[in-house]
């Protein structure tokens, strides 16, 4: 009898927690919107100024804030950004390092998702894709210069850039179980942005 008692719970956590994670993968997922490549992005813009100093965020995003959102063209994909990467917010969308610049700011902008949602497709992308980043700041354009796999310690694709650069990471190998031991590093540099006269999130 105590032996059924403990297969029946152990069944019952192993039910459960299955369910617990399905509900984090779907909520991850769902959080992708699918878009066709002629698709005008929710947003207006307008050539910038050369004003060197813009863009100047009066107001930083609080932790948890959706604040932008990236579009990758060759995906056909926008995802929603948020500011931090904790667990919360990676399980809904795209995080944001906190202590990293935001999108078109000069130095370095980091971006976060898990391999198995929200960042499953970076295997698909190649040097001199295109990703653009929008906020109500404006609209950032990047290229991207560099994909590698670094170890999960590798701490130096944290380190400042002396010019504006978008780098993208996840965990890597994309399929495995468990802790993934490397980090899949996507760098781009940025070749164009506009100010933002109308941004229309798309949640």
């Amino acid at each position: 009898m105590k032996i059924n008692m403990l297969a029946a719970g152990l069944l019952l956590i192993g039910v459960s927690l299955a369910a617990v994670n399905m509900y984090y993968y779907l909520e991850g997922t769902l959080s992708i919107q699918q878009v066709k490549m002629d698709s005008p992005l929710p947003v207006k813009v307008t050539e910038a100024s050369s004003d060197k100093q813009w863009p100047l965020y009066d107001v930083k995003p609080s932790v948890g804030e959706k604040f932008a959102e990236l579009y990758i063209p060759r995906l056909e994909q926008v995802f929603p950004i948020y500011e931090g990467t904790g667990t919360e917010v990676l399980r809904t969308g795209v995080g944001h390092y906190i202590r990293s610049a935001l999108p078109g700011e000069e130095n370095h902008t980091i971006l976060s998702g898990h391999r198995d949602t929200v960042f499953r497709g970076l295997r698909h992308l190649k040097e001199d894709d295109e990703l653009v980043v929008t906020t109500p700041e404006g609209a950032f354009t990047y290229k991207i210069y560099r994909i590698r796999i670094v170890t999960a310690d590798d701490h130096s694709v944290m380190a400042p850039k002396p010019r504006a650069t978008l780098t993208l990471t996840t965990c890597y190998p994309f399929y495995f179980l468990g802790n993934a031991p490397e980090r899949y590093i996507i760098s781009a540099k940025l070749i164009n942005k506009q100010r933002v006269i109308t941004w229309n999130p798309s949640r």
